[in-house]
């Protein structure tokens, strides 16, 4: 009778295996590891936020803390302090950020005068019983709780967008930004224009006024404990009309966590990102047992899917998710790559799983050539 109750708990515990095996990913998990992973524009969010993981700090105050590397570098203008303005010539800034162990999050929008956004949001989802706090009422918040309140645009910024505002014409080429109906030669108009203004950074003001950065940084990190946390932040996209808000403060389109699954984030085109929210349905993804990659490329598929997967319609934007799992599985994507000749462009994510940060290429969902 004993060996046949071994025989038959043994064919119960293969059955199971089997059975785990067959369920995908999260059945066969190995369990969780110090990792943080952000957009290409993160390697010191990381390296910070790993050295506090590391010393036992909270996951939330790690990428906080990372994020803030690059909300305070002043040649960081898609994030933060110099981020590029809307068309009024005012920087707005948007953050969120949500917290595993204790489930909850907070975000802000429209911020004026803050250059730090994403620790404003973490004060709001500590501080009160509120998740979203906005413009005037979110600056008033800050400075109810110790902020300085500070012009956030930069000589630098405000030079992009006065190029910008120039290089906005009618059909009959007039800017009502000059003084007379330019020549054409813009690099001679912009020197007699800004004649105290180095070549160089008269060169990268036209290309910003041209091609503007899209900036936002998302960051997500895991412990060894299996808590998780992760932020957004950006000063959104440039030149927007003033009080557009994008996909970083909204929770479950630019950021959710959820630790028992896992994190996902985004960086691009924010519109479309809060059509499908995207951080949300990345995350039930993967509790429905898709890894990282697959779940975001998911995503992507239903950003293509509102264009009826019409290319020419898609080609107008970009949009990249990063997710990651409860088991340290990670994975970044992209709606595009791009090949023209020889040249062959592949957007990158941030990794660091406790040594040097490092850059990994992107998964598209599509490949375009020139």
């Amino acid at each position: 009778m004993a060996s046949r109750i071994s025989r038959r708990m043994w064919m119960k515990s293969s059955a199971a295996l089997t059975a785990a095996a067959a369920a995908g990913p999260m059945a066969v998990a190995q369990g969780p590891k110090n990792i943080v992973i952000a957009s290409s524009n993160g390697k010191e969010a990381c390296r910070k936020a790993m050295e506090m993981i590391k010393a036992g700090e909270d996951t939330l105050d790690a990428v906080v803390a990372g994020v803030q590397t690059v909300e305070l570098d002043p040649t960081q203008h898609g994030v933060g302090y110099a981020g590029l303005p809307n068309e009024d010539g005012v920087v707005e800034l948007d953050a969120s950020v949500m917290h595993g162990p204790s489930r909850r999050c907070g975000s802000v929008a429209g911020v004026r005068m803050v250059k730090t956004p994403a620790r404003l949001a973490k004060l709001v989802m500590t501080e009160t019983d509120h998740v979203m706090m906005v413009g005037q009422g979110a600056d008033q918040f800050a400075k109810d709780m110790g902020f300085k309140l500070e012009e956030l645009l930069t000589d630098e910024s405000r030079l992009a967008w006065l190029v910008w505002k120039k290089s906005v014409r009618d059909k009959k080429g007039h800017t009502n930004w000059s003084s007379e109906v330019e020549t054409g030669n813009a690099t001679a108009e912009l020197k007699e224009l800004f004649p105290n203004v180095d070549e160089k950074t008269l060169a990268w003001a036209r290309e910003m006024a041209i091609h503007p950065i899209t900036g936002t940084i998302n960051c997500l990190a895991l412990n060894s404990k299996g808590e998780m946390s992760g932020v957004t932040t950006t000063s959104g996209l440039a030149w927007k009309i003033a009080g557009r808000i994008g996909d970083s403060p909204i929770i479950g389109a630019g950021l959710y966590v959820d630790q028992d699954v896992g994190g996902a984030g985004s960086t691009g085109r924010g519109e479309e990102n809060i059509r499908i929210a995207g951080a949300h349905t990345i995350v039930e993804n993967m509790r429905h047992g898709m890894t990282p990659q697959e779940a975001s490329l998911d995503a992507l598929k239903r950003i293509s899917r509102n264009f009826k997967d019409d290319k020419a319609r898609l080609a107008q934007f970009d949009i990249n998710f990063y997710a990651l799992r409860k088991d340290g599985l990670y994975a970044g994507t992209t709606l595009w790559t791009y090949e023209s000749g020889a040249q062959k462009y592949n957007p990158v994510f941030t990794v660091n799983d406790g040594g040097e940060s490092r850059h990994e290429k992107c998964v598209p969902l599509y490949e375009r050539r020139a």
